[in-house]
């Protein structure tokens, strides 16, 4: 059975501290613009406290969260657990993002106010202000069992970093970010810093596109609980409207003629 709440329940809290995986969720205003879904592994996130939550976001070839985040009227979000062992069980949050980005006050407050700890890479926190928490079954999601985290990415842009800081700018993380994180799949800004930086030393976006933009999704007149368009209904009223002044002008040239 599901039940919702409007803050993280404290076993809930214990519960989502010991996942290793969760998933983000996210999507432009855009009708035609794409969403996305993105796996987050690792012990990169964090409960401040029943109503907020947070993840550090590490550095990949896409943007799509953040510029979504950034999306001015945006800021949606929806954050999913699942059990792979023990009980079965899914947990959704979902809230209000907003993007902390590396080198930025806000993101250097909240790393020293909550000990965060970083990894080379890191290029935001993602902080979600929470204003509701779904739990469900998850009857049907299969037992795995954790072996380990892969030290791929880390090890990625470890280098990256290590680069950058000796000077080699072609290879270093700023100019990743320029070339892979200014810009969304829909063209919607991404990584400020990567923006800037693209801007400073003109480095074009990747291109993430291929072929046509997604279709437009054709808008679907609202129903109300009787199953009759709002719309249809104006018409009706509007129409009968008029044949009641049309009955209303016969009856008084009736009544003259009379």
């Amino acid at each position: 059975m599901g039940a919702f709440f409007e803050t993280i329940p404290e076993s809930t809290r214990v519960w989502l501290l010991q996942q290793k995986v969760f998933w983000i969720a996210s999507a432009p205003l855009s009708a035609s613009g794409h969403i996305n879904v993105s796996p987050k592994g690792g012990q990169y996130f964090g409960i401040v406290d029943e109503k907020t939550f947070w993840y550090i976001d590490l550095t990949g070839s896409g943007i799509e969260t953040t510029s979504h985040l950034h999306e001015p009227g945006n800021g949606r979000i929806t954050v999913m657990f699942n059990a792979f062992d023990g009980p079965p069980k899914i947990v959704r949050l979902w809230g209000k993002g907003t993007v902390l980005e590396y080198g930025t006050p806000e993101f250097k407050s909240f790393v020293d106010a909550h000990s965060v700890k970083t990894i080379p890479g890191t290029r935001s926190i993602i902080r979600v202000d929470i204003h509701q928490v779904g739990a469900s079954c998850g009857f049907s999601m299969p037992k795995y069992d954790f072996k380990e985290f892969r030290p791929t990415l880390n090890d990625f842009f470890e280098k990256r970093v290590a680069a950058e800081e000796a000077g080699d700018k072609k290879n270093g993380i700023e100019n990743y970010w320029a070339f892979k994180n200014q810009l969304s799949m829909d063209g919607l800004p991404g990584m400020q810093r990567g923006l800037v930086t693209a801007q400073k030393e003109n480095i074009k976006p990747i291109k993430k596109m291929v072929g046509p933009p997604a279709p437009t999704m054709p808008r679907v007149v609202a129903v109300n609980s009787s199953g009759v368009k709002p719309l249809f209904v104006f018409i009706i009223a509007f129409v009968c409207f008029l044949l009641g002044q049309r009955s209303a002008t016969l009856d008084v040239r009736t009544l003259i003629a009379v």
